[in-house]
This record gives C-alpha cells, structure tokens and sequence, in this order.
C-alpha cells in the first residue's frame, strides 16, 4: 500500500506543477496518476528492499491530451525515490526522448517542488574509444607497408579519413567535445563512425590507459548517481540480453516506465533475432588462424597461449569443413526456386533433418572453440592488467580488439546453429527460421536466419520477472479495443492491471470520421489507385492543411504522379526532405496563410503533432494492413492455423486495428482542435471485420456515403 507521506508528496508535487503552470487539474491525469501510484506503491519489499510478491506491473493506455508524461513522473519518481530505486523511461523514438529532456523534466524540475537528478543513457556504440582511434592512427605506417589481408587493408585510411580522424582526437583533447556521437556539429555516417567505437567485448574496461578519460564510462559514473534515466527500448533489451546491470542498473533495483510500449514487442523480436552468412563466416575462420598465428609468433609462443591456440587450430578444419557442407546444402535449397527469388522461409520453422543435424554438429565445434577463445581474451586482459603477465601489454592491446570481435562471432554463429539444430515440439517452442540469398560484387553468399515468433518468453524470463516494477503505457495498448494482444505479445502476467484512462476530448463534435463512396477497394489496387488520385484531385483545392497517409512507396509515388500540376506546389512528399525538415515547411506555408499538403508513409502515422490550424484534415489511403509477407509474421500465422485459428482475424486486423487508431490520432492534438479524418477504403463498410476497426477509433461523428 502507498504510504501517507510519499501520497502527500505526490498530491503536493501535482498541486505546485498545475499552480505554477496555470493549469487546471485533468480527471484523465488525476485517474492515471492514482492508477500509477496505487500500484507501484503497492509493491512489498523485504528488509534489503528486494521485491516480495508479483503484483508489480500495470498497464495503462491514455491517449492525446491525457498529460499522461507528466502523470507518469508524478506517480512514479517520488515513488522509486522513497524505495531507494533508479526510475527508467524507455521510449521507442527519438522525438519522444528530445520532449522528454527539453520539454517536460525541466519542467517538473522547475515546478514541482522535486529534486532530482536526470540523465540519457546510451549505449557504447554511441561514444568514442580513445584507445581505438589512437591505435588507428599510431599503426597507419606500418599497416600502409605491410597489410596483406583483407581486414588489415581495411584498416588503412586515405588522406581524408586521416584528417577526419585527427580532427576527431584534438577536439575530444581540447576539451570541445566529450566523446559522443549525438553532440558532434557534423554527422559522421556509420562506416566512418563504427571503427572508432568498441563493444563490451572488445573494451579492457579499467585496464585500459583512457579508463579515466574514456567517455562511456565518464557517462555511466553519471548513470550511478542519477534518479531518472531517459533510455529507448533497444538499449533497455540490450542491458537485459546481457544479464541486466551490465549498461543500466540491475533490474531489481529498477522501475521502468515503457512509454510507447505498444513498440515493445516487434523490438524485442528483432532484437533476440540470430543470423550468419556461410561465406563469409568461412572467411571469418580463415582470418582468425591466421591472426591466432601472428599472434603466438608476437608473443613468443608464450605457454598461457599454446594450449588454447593449439585446441582451436585442431577445430579450425572442422568448422570450414562443416562450412562448405553447409553451403552446399542451403545452395542446393534454392535449385527449385526462381533464379530472381532471394528468399526460402521453412514452414512453421521446421528445417530439414540434413540441415537440423549439420547445424547441430557444427554448433558443438564450436563450442569446443568458444570457451578457448575465451581463455585467449582473458589472457590479453591480464597483459594489459598485470605486470607479472607472461605476455606483453602491447601484445594485450594490439591483439584484443580484432579477437574480441571473433569471439563475438563465433557465440553469435553458435547459437544461431542452435536454434537452427532444436527440435520444435509445439507452439511454445515456436521460432521462424529462413534463409536469404545475397549477391554482391564479392560473390553470392545465403544467409541463415533465425528469430522468435514472439519475445513474450524472453521478455518475462528476463523483465518482468526481474524489474522490481513497471508500467507500460501509450495512446494505443489495445486492439479492437481489447489489451489481450499486448499480454500474449509482452508475456505480461495475466493479473497485471490494465486500465484505459478517459479523453479529455469530445470527438463527436470536433471531429468527423468520413468514408466517401469509392468505386474499388485495395483488392484492385491499381484502379484503386488512380480513384484516389481522382478524389484528392477534386478535394485538395478546398482544403487548407492537410496530411495523407499512404501504406506503401509505390501507391504514393503513382499518387503523386497523377496529382494535377495545378497542386503540386501545395505539396511535400516523403522523400524529399528529412521528417523534420517536412513538417517545418508545412508549418511555415500554414504560417503564411497558403494550403500545405503532406504526403506520408507509417513514419507520419505515429509522432506527428500540428495542432490547431496545422492540420485540418487526415486522409487515410487505405486500411493499414501490414504487407504478409514478413517471414516472422508467416510463421506465426501458420501455428494458429495448425491449431484451427483465423491468422488474419487474431493477428492482422488487430495490428491493423492500432495503426489505423495512432493515423487518425493525428487530428485532435489539443482540446481545441477539430477536424476530419477521411478513410478511402470502403473495407470498413463492406467487410466483416469493418465495424470492429470503426469500433476501435474514437467516437468520431460518422459521414459513410
């Protein structure tokens, strides 16, 4: 139960921030706050302040105009700060993680009456090593006249990437910049990036000479003495795959607050996702007995590495052994498939007995490799650690880098031979499994893939059973108006509580949901096409501010091509110009009193917000059903029909269902605001599963023709 004084210091924060903002108090709010409070200060703890018990977890949807941010960090920090527990708020978008750190923790800071203390956290990849920079730098000499191999000559920069480089380390020397990719002045693409980054494998940690300069862990010595952490979903998946604590604070010691958590469990799939390719994991192996050669010849045939290298050698013939069977095998899989056809997805995951059985032998080799590897890097530490190593410190840092890099590969190959070699027995065991053919100049390669239908185990194996607590909140939780998607899809235990917070807007006097009659629906999709075209021709010129949302590339470009060139001045497409860069234009012509239409992908359904004058009109293409043919997707629509289940009624109606919500959630922003939401696609009124999807919106006046 919620204690009186940590109540009281929530109804006081909440006070102070409405009277300082001239704000009035929301029912919607106040519900979620209490909501939020209930439960998380429900939790019981033991004497060490270890969770005692399950009921630690709620979900709550609340849509545009609830203040449900502001509800959240209300309810949660005072609460995760009396229990002596870090308070994390994931997001899936920047633009979310940008509002929360400009917008609304200064705010509640200034006016709330609470001290804390917050901070962004990020992942490695996003700072720079000193230590890998400057080894790039140092060794260009020498590589410049000795390189041979392919990762070695990839290793030696040109005349620009040198300048770059040096630009890079006297800045970061000078004091102008920390070390982080995000508050460079000038972007840096990946390959130019990537190089000067190290992962958790690759990095000596305290043995390293910049550990004290180095800006990851500068970062993290802020992340130790915070109250709230701003993190995104990925790196919350990331910490977690690494046992939790390894980036952020162990999860016991957490409350996590997953704002747009209806993201949650496609991130999660894609990230517990596994893939090699053959090709060029055989040339990965010949790399590595070459590096383990140069290796021993540097360091003398030093005992602490003979007995390692020696076990690995004997395995290296296996493993490309194994390799070339097994491009082969898979090459072989694609004999009776068109030559133009890049993809072989197995039924239900089911992978023939021949591939299950060479995978699986190969997954034991390298097994036999990893824990070698392993005493390897161990060794290379202590060089860099110890004084009384047998192996040099330079040895130690020459060699870590790229064997890190092995090692990680080989894990990666290993389980994804696995997962490729395990039996599946029923639904729970369910996992898509395919492969994907890859032609480049270097030659062709098939890649194996391999990823969970769905995360919901990995999920409550390592999250929910884990965190000390959690909300999961967003404008659109539900499907069809239901949150059992989200349970089956998150794993959340089925007693978790969820709630949908009111509207504070009254959508069936400020908005209209208007289906026009159409002549062809999507199932013709070119006559449906050049229809809508047909219809924006006549409508645009009435309408001021307007956004058009399409579901694929093709129809909008076509769309486009058809518009009359009378409006194309009035118009911005997707592709043009960045996101941003789109919606400050349209901003800007609305400002200047002249009509702005966008024409947008998925990427403008969701985070977009022109309230007022901004946006007067929404006009959904057609339904947002996903393209089916997502090899995850296919797999999971295959078991529900092995058990006797409809797929596109369990699964695609109610994606689509959430979409279409987020889409027409454009219109209204603010309490004020009104509109229209057109939907040309007469499925809505024709088909079964319409009623549902108009059921699901909001309570829109209705104008079907």
């Amino acid at each position: 139960m919620l204690n009186k004084e940590t109540q009281t210091t929530i109804q006081t924060a909440y006070r102070a921030f409405l009277n300082a903002r001239d704000l009035k108090a929301r029912y919607a709010q106040k519900h979620m706050i209490a909501a939020v409070a209930r439960q998380l200060g429900g939790i019981l703890s033991d004497d060490a302040g270890q969770r005692l018990g399950e009921n630690h977890l709620v979900a709550v949807e609340a849509g545009t105009g609830t203040g449900k941010t502001i509800a959240y960090l209300l309810a949660a920090l005072p609460i995760a700060q009396a229990k002596g527990k870090t308070l994390i708020i994931s997001t899936a978008t920047v633009a979310l993680q940008e509002q929360l750190l400009l917008k609304d923790l200064p705010e509640l800071a200034e006016h709330a009456g609470i001290e804390f203390k917050y901070e962004i956290a990020k992942g490695r990849r996003r700072y720079l090593c000193v230590s890998r920079l400057e080894s790039l730098l140092s060794n260009q000499q020498d590589l410049s006249q000795s390189a041979l191999f392919e990762d070695e000559l990839a290793q030696v920069l040109g005349p620009e990437q040198i300048k770059e480089y040096s630009g890079l380390l006297d800045e970061f020397a000078s004091g102008r910049w920390k070390g982080d990719r995000d508050e460079l002045e000038r972007n840096l693409d990946d390959e130019t990036w990537m190089p000067l980054t190290s992962d958790h494998m690759q990095c000596t940690n305290r043995r390293c000479a910049h550990f004290n300069a180095c800006p990851f862990y500068r970062a993290r010595a802020d992340i130790e003495t915070t109250d709230l952490l701003v993190v995104n979903h990925d790196l919350v998946l990331a910490d977690l795959a690494l046992g939790g604590g390894a980036i952020l604070p162990e999860p016991a010691d957490s409350i996590y607050i997953f704002d747009e958590a209806h993201h949650l469990g496609d991130k999660a799939t894609n990230h517990f996702a596994l893939s090699m390719r053959v090709k060029a994991s055989e040339k990965a192996f010949k790399t590595l007995e070459r590096q383990l050669k140069g290796l021993l010849d540097e360091a003398d045939s030093a005992l602490v590495l003979q007995d390692p290298i020696s076990r690995i050698q004997s395995s290296l013939n296996v493993v490309q052994g194994h390799l070339q069977r097994l491009d082969d095998l898979v090459s072989e899989q694609f004999l009776p498939l068109p030559v133009d056809e890049r993809r072989l997805r197995y039924p239900q995951g089911r992978v023939p007995d021949s591939l299950a059985s060479l995978t699986r032998e190969l997954a034991q080799f390298l097994s036999q490799v990893d824990p070698q590897l392993e005493k390897i890097i161990n060794a290379l530490k202590g060089a860099m650690e110890d004084e009384e190593s047998a192996l040099d410190k330079g040895v130690g840092e020459r060699w870590l880098p790229p064997l890190s890099t092995q090692f990680s590969r080989v894990q990666k190959m290993m389980w994804l031979c696995r997962s490729f070699s395990q039996d599946i027995e029923n639904e729970e065991d369910k996992v898509a499994r395919w492969l994907v053919r890859h032609e480049s100049e270097a030659g062709r390669d098939i890649e194996l893939h391999s990823a969970p239908v769905s995360a919901q185990n990995h999920l409550q194996d390592l999250l929910w059973d884990q965190c000390y607590g959690a909300v999961l909140t967003s404008a659109t939780l539900t499907a069809l108006g239901r949150f059992d998607s989200l349970f089956t899809q998150l794993g959340l235990p089925l007693d978790t509580p969820a709630l949908r917070m009111p509207s504070p807007f009254d959508y069936a006097n400020k908005a209209v949901l208007h289906v026009p009659k159409m002549k062809f629906d999507p199932s013709k999709a070119d006559l449906h096409t050049e229809e809508v075209a047909d219809w924006l021709n006549r409508e645009l010129p009435n309408l001021t501010s307007v956004l058009v949302l399409f579901t694929s590339w093709r129809q909008m470009r076509r769309v486009e091509e058809l518009i009359d060139t009378k409006l194309l001045s009035r118009l911005t497409v997707q592709g043009e110009l960045s996101k941003q860069a789109m919606l400050v234009e349209h901003k800007a012509r609305i400002d200047r009193d002249e009509p702005s239409v966008i024409f947008g992908l998925a990427s403008f359904a969701e985070g977009v917000d022109l309230p007022g004058h901004y946006l007067k009109d929404v006009i959904i293409t057609k339904l947002p059903f996903s393209v089916p043919d997502d090899p995850v997707d296919a797999t999971l629509a295959e078991w529900i029909e092995a058990r006797g289940g409809n797929p596109f009624m369990e699964i695609s109606v109610p994606a689509a269902s959430i979409k279409l919500t987020q889409a027409a959630g454009r219109l209204l922003r603010t309490e004020n605001d009104s509109g229209r939401v057109v939907l040309l696609d007469r499925r809505v009124v024709t088909r079964r599963y319409g009623q549902q999807l108009i059921d699901a919106l909001p309570p829109f006046a209705r104008h079907f023709e």
